[in-house]
């Protein structure tokens, strides 16, 4: 049902849009038009670049819009293909889920041909853009709801070759923290399917909040052309955190749940603990403040294992279950490796 109004086998510069059927109160005939941008030039790598999967995380965003207007065609070696907007509906409304239909296009892989807005942009994504890819890049940050330390992130994937891959490409964004994530809620990931697929898969948690400063776009722009270096789909000189004068990446990994502290009752969130920092199993993370119950004593947030504080919630309010903070392991590169 998604049709594109662009070439993908025609050299040069194009921009376009996939063109999404959605029939609505004011349009029998409409569609939800998802702004892409193509530069083909000679051969080399074809490279999917992703920004808006969540439609509240600008980061990714910002940094693929600046690049299709602003990178010459001269410095592409093959194929570069980038959606800064994704979730295009929730990207207007500054939503994690589409407005459309409600659906989380991070867990809507692999998708439907003839389903909902959302369903049919994952379907075409996973039948047609995945498979002329050879490298994948998923742009999020924790959007309205959380906020990270910014790190580059990836799964550990079964396949040794592949996962050597991505992990040198997760290297390669320079992020003062690198962050090996487990799903613990729900299935229909966007990287699963592209790694499913034996793509090389890069993705981040770039910040968080509505509010961005200068530094995080500074880390989601600069890595993100070093990576597209380090593919080899970009000419230029790779630089590593060596070169730029500073100290080997903190690798971390939160593979189990204990590991994802959610809020045992609804209240107002209190961090004790600065965000990147080192902590201690038992170590008091937070409190949960009790809005009615002014009188009674909060409830305590100790982390179960030692590390670091990776994540932690952006609203203060929170609900019951809700993720509030998860404590990262520190790992070596031979453990992720070789695990």
């Amino acid at each position: 049902m998604v049709s594109a109004s662009l070439d993908f086998d025609r050299p040069g510069k194009q921009q376009g849009f996939l063109q999404v059927p959605y029939s609505h109160n004011l349009g029998g005939w409409a569609n939800v038009c998802v702004p892409a941008t193509i530069l083909s030039r000679g051969r080399g790598p074809t490279v999917l670049a992703l920004g808006g999967n969540h439609g509240d995380e600008y980061q990714g965003q910002i940094a693929l819009m600046k690049l299709a207007r602003d990178l010459p065609l001269s410095l592409v070696k093959g194929r570069l293909i980038l959606i800064p907007s994704l979730n295009f509906p929730a990207a207007r409304a500054a939503t994690r889920l589409s407005p459309i239909d409600g659906m989380n296009m991070n867990r809507a892989f692999p998708g439907h041909a003839e389903g909902s807005v959302t369903s049919q942009i994952a379907h075409y994504l996973a039948t047609t853009l995945f498979p002329l890819s050879d490298v994948v890049i998923d742009i999020h940050s924790g959007g309205r709801s959380m906020e990270f330390v910014p790190s580059s992130t990836m799964h550990l994937v079964a396949d040794r070759d592949q996962r050597a891959r991505m992990f040198a490409a997760m290297l390669a964004w320079n992020a003062d923290f690198s962050f090996l994530y487990a799903d613990i809620a729900g299935t229909g990931l966007l990287p699963v399917e592209a790694e499913n697929q034996g793509k090389l898969v890069v993705t981040t948690e770039m910040g968080g909040g509505e509010c961005v400063p200068a530094a995080v776009h500074r880390v989601t722009q600069e890595g993100l052309r070093n990576v597209l270096i380090h593919v080899g789909v970009l000419k230029g000189q790779e630089q590593t955190r060596k070169s730029l004068g500073k100290p080997p990446a903190i690798l971390t990994q939160a593979l189990d749940r204990e590991d994802y502290l959610l809020a045992p009752e609804s209240g107002v969130l209190e961090v004790c603990v600065d965000l990147g920092a080192r902590v201690k199993r038992g170590q008091t993370l937070g409190f949960i403040h009790h809005l009615e119950r002014p009188d009674r004593a909060p409830e305590r947030l100790t982390a179960r294992s030692s590390g670091y504080l990776v994540t932690m919630r952006a609203p203060c309010l929170a609900q019951q279950g809700d993720c509030v903070a998860v404590v990262a392991q520190r790992v070596t590169p031979r453990q992720v490796l070789n695990a």
